[in-house]
């Protein structure tokens, strides 16, 4: 039975080499390939059995990786997978590779070696109808081809598992394609697939590291009253069941110190935030937050733990990319060996602009600072100088002088403005006189990578605090208590999410042994470690953008299915009138020459 002609036609406008594809030509291509396994009695999709005992690939190529050239294994296993090639050596001689689990190996259809029964007709059938993209079942014995392929020998003839109706590209680079049919993405670059395993990976690594070091994973609330734990615009849901709206956490900070309280001194947690906030290439408003409360630990215990971690991180990532995730450039381990860098916020940033700082608890602080740069020409952008915040900019300054620091090196920066970390304990910095928290913020390649701190244990003091942040944000306050707004890249900082957290405050009252925080955006590791620069290729379908696209391209499919059907039914009518006068004018020079 030969092809439909619908779908000879259609394969070359499906997938181009550039550029996003035709829904219309993949949709047409979808039916024509449906025609062709309908009119074969193949288009079904069986439960599965086995014919030898089943076997994972990876475990396939492992226990035969030293079978010798020329041996034929006595065991009959069977190997499921999708099929990645298929290479037809006349009637009788199928070659096939066929991928599961992240890895491939050779399948080899010989009609001489097949004992079940199937007719040169059956294989020359099923060769003919197997497609790449389709997965299959395939059972036979393990051996070597001269090559030096690992291969399994077909015992049975191959079972066509789950079709695949849509064509599989060889190539995949346009980026609107890659985030639309992200799973295609995955099947055809292995460099997508293997940014995501790092990420599944790291987020063991961190619970390993953690469990090993007698922390306790413990959940907290996603959906609560009022969110809090970080300086972030929540998202907001209406409840039925409580009869009000509800906001989305964005840190789960406050209630991961609230079991502290209750005993639990050593607790971290590993799951999704939600900030109502813009998207670029190192935000989303959907992300993976690991936090962890150490009680009894100070800033130098938390850097300490910090440089462990990253460093163990790094070094495993290594690992891995050198032996699974060969698709990812090396990790360079040299910058992470030593003891990181420091620098202290206050100390610092004075020595970039060569002048002393104001009073920065003082009322005035933030026009004093303004005044300051103006008098020195500090280029600084126009929000900088409107901005209403004092903490915000501080931070922006950070950003344009400090931070840079870490371009080469881990750098810790220390001892933050106490305006910029309501959450921290605070102190009076002997070094400056200035009021200062006990806080740190990790940086590597000029990107924060962890926010740590001394946590406020005295209820007063806490409640203080959440008050001037609210009167800030309310535009009451001069000084400013906002968090900095690199608090809200994913750590353990913030503020009462624009209320006063009387029950958090409460909790505080029963005690709250001294204790460390810490906080990281877990994309942010992904990303170091995978050589990435966005944060939308950590995300199993990218960034917000990305996945609401999905849903809007769906929609619009249809609608340009209907405008090129004609256009396509034109054009194959003319690819027909096209040979029909080819074998007309080869008629006519034959009878010529006759």
């Amino acid at each position: 039975m030969r092809p439909a002609p619908r779908l000879q036609f259609l394969r070359p406008y499906t997938w181009q080499p550039v550029g996003p594809p035709n829904p219309a030509y993949l949709r047409f291509f979808h039916l024509a390939r449906q025609q062709e396994l309908e009119e074969a009695n193949a288009l079904k999709y069986p439960r599965l059995r086995h014919n030898g005992p089943p076997m994972r690939i990876p475990d396939f190529r492992q226990k035969y990786a030293h079978i010798q050239q020329g041996v034929v294994a006595d065991e009959v296993v069977t190997l499921h997978g999708r099929v990645e090639s298929v290479r037809r050596a006349g009637a009788k001689l199928v070659f096939l590779d066929l991928k599961g689990e992240f890895e491939r190996v050779q399948g080899i259809c010989n009609f001489g070696k097949l004992v079940d029964g199937t007719t040169v007709g059956g294989l020359k059938e099923f060769a003919r109808l197997l497609s790449r993209g389709d997965i299959i079942s395939v059972t036979g014995k393990a051996t070597r081809t001269p090559a030096g392929e690992l291969t399994i020998q077909a015992t049975h003839l191959p079972e066509l598992l789950t079709p695949s109706l849509v064509p599989l590209p060889t190539k995949l680079i346009d980026e609107e394609s890659r985030t639309q049919h992200r799973h295609l993405d995955m099947l055809v670059n292995r460099k997508t697939t293997d940014t995501l395993r790092l990420r599944s990976y790291l987020i063991k690594y961190l619970r390993d590291f953690f469990h090993d070091r007698g922390f306790l994973e413990f959940q907290t609330p996603i959906l609560a009253a009022d969110a809090g734990g970080a300086n972030a615009r929540p998202f907001t849901v209406s409840a039925k069941t409580v009869s009000r709206d509800l906001s989305l956490r964005i840190a789960p900070e406050l209630w991961l110190k609230r079991l502290v309280v209750g005993g639990v001194d050593r607790v971290f947690e590993l799951g999704p935030a939600f900030r109502n906030e813009g998207i670029d290439q190192t935000h989303n408003p959907e992300f993976t937050i690991c936090e962890f409360y150490h009680a009894y630990a100070n800033l130098a215990d938390l850097i300490s733990l910090t440089e462990d971690l990253i460093r163990g991180a790094a070094a495993h990532c290594q690992s891995l990319i050198s032996t699974k995730l060969t698709a990812l450039p090396p990790v360079d381990l040299a910058p992470f060996e030593g003891p990181f860098q420091q620098a202290e916020f206050i100390p610092a940033l004075e020595s970039a602009l060569h002048f002393t700082l104001p009073d920065l608890a003082s009322p005035t602080a933030l026009s004093d600072l303004r005044a300051l740069l103006k008098q020195h020409a500090i280029p600084l952008d126009a929000e900088a100088f409107t901005t209403d915040s004092l903490p915000q900019l501080l931070d922006r300054l950070a950003a344009a002088y400090i931070e840079p620091l870490s371009a080469a090196a881990p750098l810790f920066v220390t001892h933050h403005p106490a305006c910029m970390s309501p959450l921290a304990k605070g102190f009076v910095c002997p070094r400056t006189g200035q009021a200062v928290a006990a806080r740190a913020e990790l940086f590597v390649g000029a990107r924060e990578l962890a926010n740590m701190y001394e946590e406020e244990n005295d209820p007063f003091e806490q409640r203080r605090k959440f008050v001037e942040q609210l009167r800030a944000k309310e535009g009451r306050g001069g000084g400013g208590g906002e968090a900095s707004s690199s608090e809200a890249d994913g750590g353990a900082a913030g503020g009462g999410g624009g209320v006063v957290d009387e029950s958090y405050v409460h909790a505080l009252a029963s005690g709250l042994p001294p204790t460390g925080g810490w906080g990281c955006g877990v994309e942010r590791l992904v990303m170091l470690f995978a050589g990435t620069k966005r944060i939308s290729d950590c995300l199993s379908f990218g960034n917000l953008r990305n996945v609401v696209g999905v849903a809007a391209a769906g929609r619009a499919a249809p609608e340009q299915e209907q405008g090129l059907e004609q256009q396509l039914e034109s054009e194959q009518r003319l690819n027909k009138e096209e040979k029909v006068q080819e074998e007309r004018a080869a008629t006519s020079s034959a009878s010529e020459a006759r």
